[in-house]
């Protein structure tokens, strides 16, 4: 393969079109490739799925020389590469997995100018003599891919990231620009100053993703939550995130149990598990995986349906990034979480216990406040979060379970009351889940070994079920009414005193949200029973030559040994079979169909759909 010759496509909406398939930019795409066209950097901040790609690929052909892509990951190497490979854009990767033939292979292919983009792991750029080498060729541009890695608050820091800022001084006269999908307002300036970007121009996409549907739930039985969740989404690719190694062996076998294609990925697996997890996860429709957060950047998969967490994440950002995994072909997806009391402590003693000075553990448990008031909140979830990434959104987003299912603050001063008194006749030092069983009057061993159905406390609480408790306890710490000490390992303690005091004297009223009795819980939410699938709005024929046009996709992806997304996604797959078109010409105006597609895959498509007409 060839490059693409930049003096043949000197336009990007040219290149847009010809070489990608798309008519138009998105949002702020237009402006960030002009800028950077024309040799000016730049920081981008645009959501998963926004196009960020797009905005170093089509400069880097536009402009002589070769892009340089730095990414932290050789999954999303390939992805890239692979893609652009596709629509007829040479591409090439080094890094650690190739064999020494094969990378010297790709230098040959740079000296001799073949290569359009190259992409490099950050650790492959700064060893010795690599930008000694980079500097005897022609650059186009460097792209800074996940920059937010550089932020050392962040919470994907990788250290080898400080030193890009050596480009700024090796390179001055060669544009850079930074890209990222997760950076809060402090993350930006770290980045800007980290990486030198001072000067560039900063480019601030919307952080909402309007395709993803946030659905929270309170945790009772997070195996049984998570399986009812699928119980409709079989066939559908998605990944399960769980705190710890055990949990996702457990819930992958959980369920591979009921039926569903799913895989374990974590840090403990070997590497050829790991490998064959993700090839499986690339390479398959329908396949769950089941991860820590080890399974991370990189995921490039567009058509992921789903992500459901059965515990917290650490933070508001890690929830951002690994939520925007969903989705990302713009067609719907569901993010699902299910949150407890019992989280919280967990997450405060990873902070405690980690290496980190104190200056960065004060950061760390105020981003977990963060995350706590966005799990609590009573109205649109979208709106916290969008908070949080400093932007306002004008009205509701209609597209969470504070909108779908919106609940009405309930008059809980007197159940609160009875809450704290708990907590102090039991001497402040139990978890929520005990002080439930004391309030709700329960007979266990531990309850007759320690005394405590002897408390006046003891059985006063049958107004609210086990759920409904356990959702109050979670809303006075979050509230500050209560604390919960890593040192205590989960019990809880007064909190505020100028809170607390005034509520147990009956000074104050206390309204808060508390979910519906459990009888009601069992049935299916607004939100699950509305939540849309892609194909549901399509005709009943026109679904059916969507999956026969999927089964042709898997074999021409088969044939080449690649993902079948980057063939074609599913919403490209999805307009054919709702236009059929009858020729190459009307085949050339479906979204993501470039030249190059057109002249691989055209009679092929064409001659599956006449098939499907006989």
């Amino acid at each position: 393969m060839t490059a693409v010759p930049s003096d043949l496509h000197p336009d990007p909406a040219e290149v847009l079109q010809r070489v990608f398939g798309y008519a138009a930019f998105r949002g702020p795409q237009a402006g960030i490739v002009a800028h950077v066209v024309a040799g000016g950097s730049a920081l981008v901040l645009m959501p998963t799925g926004g196009g960020k790609s797009l905005c170093y690929q089509i400069p880097s052909l536009c402009r002589p020389g070769v892009g340089v892509v730095i990414s932290p990951l050789i999954a999303l190497m390939q992805d890239q590469v692979e893609g652009l490979r596709q629509t007829g854009v040479s591409a090439a990767a080094l890094h650690s997995a190739l064999e020494g033939g094969e990378a010297a292979a790709v230098w040959r292919q740079l000296e001799s100018g073949a290569l359009n983009l190259l992409y490099v792991s950050p650790e492959r750029l700064l060893s010795p003599g690599f930008l000694d080498r980079l500097a005897a060729l022609p650059l186009a541009l460097f792209a800074i891919d996940e920059a937010h890695c550089v932020s050392q608050w962040g919470h994907d820091f990788r250290p080898e990231y400080l030193q890009l800022a050596v480009l700024a001084e090796r390179f001055a006269g060669i544009p850079r620009i930074a890209l990222t999908a997760t950076a809060d307002p402090r993350t930006r300036d770290e980045i800007r100053e980290r990486l030198r970007l001072q000067d560039g121009r900063v480019f601030l996409a919307s952080f909402d993703r309007p395709n993803i549907r946030y659905l929270l739930r309170d945790k009772e039985d997070a195996r049984s939550q998570l399986l009812a969740f699928l119980a409709d989404r079989r066939g559908e690719a998605g990944i399960v995130y769980a705190r710890s190694r055990s949990r996702v062996e457990r819930f992958a076998a959980d369920l591979q149990a009921a039926g569903f294609d799913a895989v374990a990925y974590h840090a403990g697996l070997s590497s050829e598990a790991r490998s064959e997890a993700l090839l499986r996860f690339r390479n398959r429709s329908g396949v769950i995986v089941v991860a820590t957060i080890a399974f991370g950047m990189g995921i490039d998969k567009p058509d992921v349906r789903f992500v459901a967490h059965v515990d917290l994440p650490k933070s508001l950002e890690a929830y951002y990034q690994e939520t925007g995994r969903a989705g990302r072909d713009g067609l719907p997806a569901v993010a699902w979480m299910v949150h407890g009391s019992g989280d919280v402590p967990q997450l405060r003693r990873f902070i405690e216990d980690s290496e980190a000075g104190e200056a960065q553990k004060r950061i760390e448990h105020g981003k977990l406040d963060a995350l706590i008031g966005y799990s609590e909140a009573s109205g649109c979830r979208r709106r916290v979060l969008l908070r949080h990434f400093g932007e306002e959104l004008e009205q509701d987003c209609g597209n969470c379970d504070g909108c779908l299912e919106p609940q009405q603050l309930s008059d809980c001063t007197v159940m609160a009351q009875k809450a704290l008194s708990a907590v102090y006749r039991t001497g402040a030092r139990f978890g929520a889940a005990h002080l439930v069983d004391v309030l709700l009057g329960a007979d266990t061993a531990r309850i007759r070994e320690l005394g405590h159905a002897s408390l006046s406390v003891h059985g006063i609480g049958g107004e609210l079920d086990r759920g409904q408790w356990r959702a109050l306890f979670r809303q006075l710490v979050a509230r500050g009414f209560l604390t919960s000490d890593a040192e205590r390992r989960g019990g809880l303690a007064f909190g505020d005193d100028a809170l607390v005091r005034p509520l147990l004297r009956g000074e104050t009223r206390l309204e808060l949200r508390l979910p519906p009795p459990a009888r009601e819980r069992r049935r299916p939410s607004a939100g699950e029973r509305s939540s849309a699938r892609p194909l549901q709005e399509l005709p009943a024929d026109a679904q059916q030559r969507f999956e026969a046009l999927r089964q042709w996709r898997l074999e021409q992806a088969r044939s080449q040994g690649v993902p079948p997304y980057v063939v074609f996604h599913d919403r490209t797959l999805i307009e054919i079979a709702s236009r059929q078109p009858n020729d190459e010409a009307e085949l050339a105006g479906v979204a993501g169909v470039g030249q190059a597609k057109l002249e691989r895959y055209g009679a092929s498509l064409l001659a599956a759909l006449r098939e499907l007409g006989d």
